[in-house]
């Protein structure tokens, strides 16, 4: 039986090659990599956050429309991927073999001349192993995902376990600089004008003592290397076989000049490097450095926008009423609010003031969350980011052609204006020569019209403002001054007692500075006699596959 299905075997291993290949070389032309970012985390379990920012430009030939990322070994769980744009971009595993990839398909084909930069996490697990040169550490080497193509720029960053420091680390190459981040140290190498499939290794060593909970595998048979599918030996059957797998070979190295290596088995956990969208405006109230007080006025005017409360007066502190229908339908009021909003009212007081210490927890739990979200990501850039939001906001309300839509403009973008540290000079300057339009259903003018104005002339109907009247058309300047009372005086009386306030908002551990570069000329970085700067002698290499695009 077995002499019989060996043929029939062989014929279906020529087959599956034959799709193999159609399918791996059906891409031509030229692309290179502008950059390649690489960060990872190395966590308490052996594990490894892996980071990805590529940025890839087409030069000639077919679009692009995916981009395989190589990945260290087969056990990996692939996490988000965005592109500059913030588009969320589909990802599926696209292992062959021992040849690990993961594929990002773009939100729109890379056409000749474009360039895009996309991020991706993955999770990469057992890449921790003993440091079989030094007795007693645990490390791991790591070589980033190679290319068919010219790399101008590659960086990558180390974030080691809390309590690593420049004294006990020892690393495979210098390192260009160290900082901490969370107290923990980082190391970062860089390098640049890569060429085609070369592939630069750094590692890091540590005493063990720092994954006190972490038990390493057994340190695998490196072997040869590996360049993933290999082909079973048909000259038994059939000779026209042998000829042809010997072409399908040629065709699969010269489209995958790739030399693989084992690796450590890693859990890798990489930062994105690059910008965190999706945040909320109330969310980036706090990235962008508000203060408490302002932060809750921010909450406030949002839960007004929803019409879940309403202000029922302002002295000596603000005091809050829940509006009748979400009173009643508490499950619809949990589904509409995000979890900042929940956090808010319920420090809600029975009788309608806000406690001092469950709002100061409401304020550390979304500084805990924003903290989480931009995990990974560049904040200086993400700062950035949601600072041009702001701007573009108010781009809409400047060039809105009426008063009407200006109007309109100003209520739909309110919580990204309010982020504006001059938002009342900047009101005053946009609607100096209009006049403001407010609508029936905008609950958080209305608050602050009713109980800052010295002369308020209009009354809505809280619970149902659609149903109100027209309200007459406001003087640009009262306003604008309308709106800087409001919302000074707003977070003067968020609550009675501000101090109590302040001091129940734990703050965050001070961020250290980041070192100046601690490899100096021929400096070793590492404890060893005859150190050549290369002393994280981890036996296993954990090298990403290469990438390559289609």
């Amino acid at each position: 039986m077995v002499r019989n299905h060996s043929p029939l075997i062989a014929l279906s291993a020529i087959i599956i090659l034959t799709m193999f290949v159609s399918t791996s070389v059906a891409w031509t032309g030229t692309y290179h990599l502008d950059r390649e970012w690489v960060k990872i985390w190395i966590k308490q379990n052996g594990s490894i956050d892996l980071f990805y920012n590529i940025t890839i430009t087409l030069d000639s030939g077919d679009n692009i429309n995916y981009v395989l990322v190589g990945q260290p070994k087969q056990d990996f769980t692939i996490g988000e991927a965005f592109d500059q744009y913030g588009h969320s971009l589909a990802t599926s595993d696209a292992s062959s073999g021992s040849d690990y990839k993961v594929r990002v398909t773009l939100s729109s084909p890379l056409t000749t001349g474009q360039t895009i930069w996309f991020t991706l996490i993955t999770n990469v697990a057992y890449m921790i192993y003993n440091d079989t040169q030094n007795p007693g550490n645990l490390g791991m080497q790591f070589i980033p995902c190679w290319w068919p193509t010219t790399v101008n720029d590659l960086r990558v960053v180390i974030v080691l376990p809390s309590g690593v420091n420049v004294s006990v680390v020892q690393t495979s190459v210098n390192w260009k600089n160290t900082w901490y981040e969370d107290d923990c140290l980082a190391v970062y190498w860089e390098k640049q004008n890569l060429e085609l499939n070369e592939q630069y290794s750094v590692g890091v060593s540590f005493p063990s003592e720092y994954l006190p909970n972490y038990v390493p595998p057994q340190q695998p048979d490196m072997g040869p290397p590996s360049n993933g599918f290999r082909p079973p030996n048909l000259t038994p059957y059939i000779f026209p076989g042998l000829i042809f797998l010997f072409v399908v070979g040629a065709l699969v190295l010269g489209a995958y000049a790739v030399s693989k290596k084992n690796y450590i088995m890693p859990q890798i956990g990489m930062e994105t490097l690059g910008i965190r969208r999706g945040l909320t405006a109330v969310e980036a109230s706090y990235l962008l450095d508000m203060k408490p007080t302002k932060i809750v006025t921010e909450i406030l005017y949002s839960v007004l926008k929803k019409r879940v409360v309403w202000v029922e007066a302002t002295k000596p502190s603000i005091k809050l009423q829940i509006m009748p229908k979400f009173q009643k339908n508490p499950r619809k009021r949990k589904e509409l609010l995000r979890y900042y909003e929940t956090d808010f009212l319920e420090a809600l007081k029975p009788d309608g003031t806000l406690d001092e210490t469950k709002l100061a927890k409401a304020v550390m739990n979304l500084r805990d969350n924003v903290e989480q979200k931009i995990r990974g990501y560049c904040r200086r850039d993400t700062i950035a980011y949601y600072r041009k939001i702001v701007a573009k906001a108010w781009q809409q309300v400047e060039q809105a052609g009426t008063p009407e839509l200006a109007s309109n403009a100003y209520n739909e973008q309110l919580l990204w204006l309010l982020l504006d540290p001059n938002v009342e000079q900047h009101t005053q300057t946009v609607f100096h020569t209009r006049t403001f339009e407010p609508n029936p259903g905008w609950l958080w003018y209305w608050y602050g019209y009713q109980h800052y104005h010295p002369n308020p002339t209009y009354k809505p109907n809280v619970e149902s403002p659609t149903q109100s009247a027209k309200p007459p058309t406001i003087p640009g300047a009262d306003f604008a001054n309308n709106v800087a009372t409001a919302l000074e005086k707003t977070a003067n009386n968020i609550v009675v007692n501000l101090e109590k306030f302040a001091n129940s908002i734990i703050p965050m551990p001070p961020a250290k500075a980041s070192s100046q570069p601690t490899h100096h000329g021929a400096a070793c970085v590492c404890a060893c006699a005859a150190c050549a700067c290369a002393c994280a002698c981890v036996s296993c290499a954990c090298a990403c596959a290469s990438g390559g695009v289609g």
